[in-house]
């Protein structure tokens, strides 16, 4: 199969969505690759790298997708990218289809075949091509939730870790799944006050006995919420429903009676944020001041550490992604649940019932 790799064109997205020694294992497949030229940059790997693993490099990402049966990207297609997809082209990325009624509609209307990162989900539940990227999220919260905690970010000018006879920062983790979990093992780590909150008892469980009881584990509802967030220097907010948008568990009142200058590093924007007063920002500009608490919100975290993100994420996706160029993607599907969970559009049709529901459009549940 021709499989592309285009650069990345959202705002200071420096991941690539394959490393050179993920070429090597394509080519010994069978495969030809097609790289656009710089792809690999922002993560430190050179054109002559790709090259030498045996990528074909192209000088434009119009040459890439005209090339490409199979197009691996990291970040959903941007609006430059629309008409450079093909009827009936596969398309494998990070997709958060729940938060973009446009792009929907652009791939249903192109008849792309598009297969999302963040649903691929096993039979436990657990979702493999998401969780690096979590991990990566979870651990970069509390050092940009400590950044914007400075009085220059517009925070109420503490440090986190605190000093002798000072008192520790205070955290609020919202959610318990890899990125929360992550989150609270950095916070826990750095000997904050820790609080995690969760619907499921067993996470809660999970992450009290990783971290051996330096976190305290409440039962997400209104009152533990109300409780832990209000006197929090930072909230973290990790909440997750796969494939759907986030649930707005903090409204702007609440956010209302934190204290001024406290921080919300909310890791859940891609799927529409948690709090009501979240919306996305960019590496290059990332916190903006909202009801006095501060506001992180860029959309593509693991973007700020490229070359641990797309090493992370190569190892995550490379043996799917083989499945697809393998055996085709309705072969890949029908043989492997957790891959078919991932097919967002396929035929021009909705296959997603989360999205169909967000957006109001006709579901047409996958046939394999």
């Amino acid at each position: 199969m021709r499989v592309g790799i285009p650069t990345e064109i959202k705002e200071d997205e420096n991941r690539v969505a394959v490393t050179p020694a993920g070429v090597e294992t394509f080519l010994e497949h069978g495969h030809e690759i097609f790289l656009q030229a710089g792809a690999g940059r922002g993560s430190r790997l050179s054109d002559e790298e790709f090259s030498a693993a045996g990528a074909t490099i192209l000088s434009g990402a119009g040459a890439v997708y005209e090339a490409a049966d199979l197009i691996l990207k990291v970040k959903e297609p941007l609006e430059p990218e629309y008409e450079l997809l093909r009827s009936g082209q596969v398309l494998f990325t990070y997709l958060h289809l729940a938060n973009s009624e446009i792009l929907t509609r652009e791939l249903l209307s192109r008849e792309i075949v598009a297969i999302g990162y963040e649903t691929v989900q096993l039979e436990d539940g657990s979702l493999p091509l998401l969780a690096p990227m979590s991990e990566v999220a979870g651990s970069l919260s509390i050092q940009a939730g400590a950044r914007a905690l400075e009085a220059d970010a517009g925070g109420k000018g503490i440090l986190l870790r605190g000093i002798s006879g000072v008192r520790r920062g205070r955290v609020t983790v919202l959610g318990a799944g890899v990125a929360g979990f992550n989150a609270s093992v950095a916070a826990a780590g750095l000997g904050l006050e820790v609080t995690v909150l969760d619907v499921n008892a067993r996470r809660l469980a999970y992450v009290r006995d990783v971290v051996q009881g330096h976190v305290n584990t409440l039962m997400s509802n209104r009152a533990n919420l109300r409780e832990a967030v209000r006197p929090a220097d930072l909230v973290i907010g990790a909440v997750l429903i796969p494939g759907a948008r986030a649930p707005k568990l903090l409204s702007r009142e609440l956010i209302r009676q934190m204290e001024p200058g406290s921080v919300l590093v909310d890791i859940c924007v891609d799927q529409g944020g948690c709090a009501e007063t979240t919306h996305p920002t960019t590496h290059h500009d990332p916190r903006y001041l909202e009801e006095g608490v501060v506001h992180y919100a860029v959309a593509n975290m693991p973007g700020a550490v490229p070359q641990t993100s797309t090493y992370a994420l190569t190892n995550a996706t490379l043996n799917y992604a083989l499945r697809l160029a393998d055996c085709g993607w309705e072969t890949a599907a029908a043989e492997d649940p957790a891959l078919a969970r991932g097919v967002h559009c396929a035929r021009g049709a909705l296959t997603q019932a989360a999205v169909a529901e967000t957006f109001g459009i006709p579901l047409s549940p996958l046939e394999v």
